[in-house]
Order: C-alpha cells, then structure tokens, then sequence
C-alpha cells in the first residue's frame, strides 16, 4: 500500500492518536491522492483557485500553477469560494455496531465528518456540526474561521452514541434550524421509518438545501455473512435473540436491497445524492464524492 493510501483505511486511523490527528492525515492522504492519481475532476488548489473561463482577466491567472498542472487557473475572489455546510451525524445507539475486525458505524460517521469539516476549512468554506439521537444533541452553526474546527473536533470527540433512533425527527428539526442555503450532509445509517426518512430529507430540499446523504453500514449489515449461528442484540433496547443466519440470509438480504433501493430511488427522484459507504471502505470514497458535490454546486 503507498504510504498516503494507508491514511485512508479506518482500520489504520483508529489506531492512532486524538480526532485531530486522524481527521489531518485522512485529508492530507487524500490530497496527495489526488496529487497523484490520473483522476484530473477536482482542482488541486481547491477553493483558492478556479480553471480559467473565456472573459477572464489574464492578470488574475496563477503563472506558478500553470507551470505545475499546464492548465489555467484563476485565483477566486472569495465571495465566489465561501460555502455554507451543515454536517449532521447520526449518534443513535445502533450506530455502535461493529462487526468483527471492523471499526462501529459512529467512529467511521465520526473520522468522516472530522475529515469533512477540515477540508471545508481549508477551501475557505463554513461548516457548521450537528449531533443527533432522537432530538439534536449538539449544533453548532456554520463557520468558517479555522480556529472553529477545534470546536467541532471536540464535539465529535466527545460524543458517544446512545438512545434510540430518531432520524427523521432530527432531520425535521434541524432543517429548521438552518436558516441560510447551503449544503446538507448527513451521515446515518437511516435505522428509521424509510418513508419518515425521506419526509426529513425533502424537509431540507423544500428549503432550497443541497444534500448529500452518506448512508453508512456494517459490512455484515449489507451481505449478512455472519457464520452458522449468531446472537442479535438490539443496539437500542437490548434484547436478544439466537437465531441461524444461513437460514434467514436470502430473505435478510432481499429486504436490505429493498430499504437500500427505496432511500437510493426517493433521493434521486429529489435531486438528493445519496452514497452508500460500508465502514471498511477508505475515506477517500466519500470525500471524492463531497468534492463532486461542491464543484457543481
């Protein structure tokens, strides 16, 4: 594995220090990603710069880009830079699961939006946080000033997932708690009424929001390969059950496509993009479509 790429495994960044050392190193793994990647959608200079457009001025173009890249970028002004986001994560109790060797939805949802908000910072953007169970937990509003990523790294730190699921709930609150247009992101494994769900996440749409939806699941959540005979634990209540995962598998499985394919065909049917990330995927997954994201908005 090259070096950057191994900043980019879950595994390997919950192994180390504070959430502001896993959240910098996912980022800078993932710029020189990007660096080195033939993959030519994305601005290396991020918010500072912009390919160049017929009718720009000639003098605002970066020489010292051009001579690294050999395209034309303009340096942006900065109300052309400055984006308002919203990251939501979901800290219900189901989102404690793990599956073995693998790290719980909550500390993925909590590296991704870590990473997510430092790399706003660094394109000059506004990010706000919110936390939710079955009310918002915490909510701190969009700012850009880069001291503010100390203030919602503390918060992601110090959170702890617990309480049933109120997704849709949550959704409803916070879309009215956001006063100004912006992006939306939510990060949940959407353990919810779907069609309650949807409800939340139109709420944001009616609001004139972009949204992204990063619906993150266990691998074992998804093809249900869990041996011959398991314990299930509701995460939220706590009871349960032994059952024979074999026997119970195709139908599991049918009914997980099911629930995926209807929040997948609602979200597009709404101009939502929807993402769906298992927690042994690298981050640079979901980032590269945060990216996509922001570069059409």
């Amino acid at each position: 594995m090259n070096d950057y790429r191994k900043y980019l495994d879950p595994e390997t960044i919950a192994k180390l220090g504070n959430i502001e050392m896993k959240a910098r190193l996912v980022v800078e793994g993932f710029i020189t990603g990007l660096h080195r990647s033939p993959y030519h959608g994305f601005s290396v200079e991020f918010a500072e710069h912009r390919q160049y457009r017929q009718g720009d001025e000639i003098r605002h173009i970066d020489w010292k880009v051009f001579a690294r890249t050999n395209k034309y970028y303009v340096k942006q002004f900065e109300e052309e830079t400055n984006l308002r986001s919203m990251i939501a994560v979901d800290a219900s109790a189901s989102m404690k699961y793990s599956s073995k060797g693998i790290i719980s939805k909550f500390e993925y949802a909590s590296y991704l939006a870590a990473s997510l908000a430092l790399l706003m910072i660094k394109q000059r953007d506004a990010v706000g946080l919110c936390t939710y169970d079955t009310d918002i937990k915490s909510f701190l509003p969009p700012n850009s000033k880069p001291s503010y990523i100390s203030e919602i790294l503390k918060t992601l730190e110090t959170t702890s997932p617990a309480n049933e699921t109120g997704t849709a709930n949550s959704l409803n609150l916070l879309a009215e708690r956001i006063k100004r247009r912006g992006l939306v992101i939510i990060i949940s494994d959407l353990f919810d009424n779907p069609e309650s769900v949807l409800n939340g996440l139109k709420h944001f749409r009616h609001k004139k929001h972009e949204v992204i939806v990063f619906h993150t699941l266990d691998p074992r959540e998804i093809d249900f390969n869990l041996g011959r005979a398991a314990t299930f634990k509701d995460m939220e209540t706590g009871e349960e059950i032994i059952s024979q995962p074999y026997q119970m598998k195709i139908s599991y499985q049918n009914a997980v496509k099911e629930f995926i394919d209807t929040i997948k065909k609602e979200c597009r049917n709404h101009n939502i993009d929807y993402n769906l990330i298992d927690t042994s995927m690298p981050f640079d997954k979901a980032l590269r479509d945060y990216l996509t994201k922001r570069k059409n908005i």
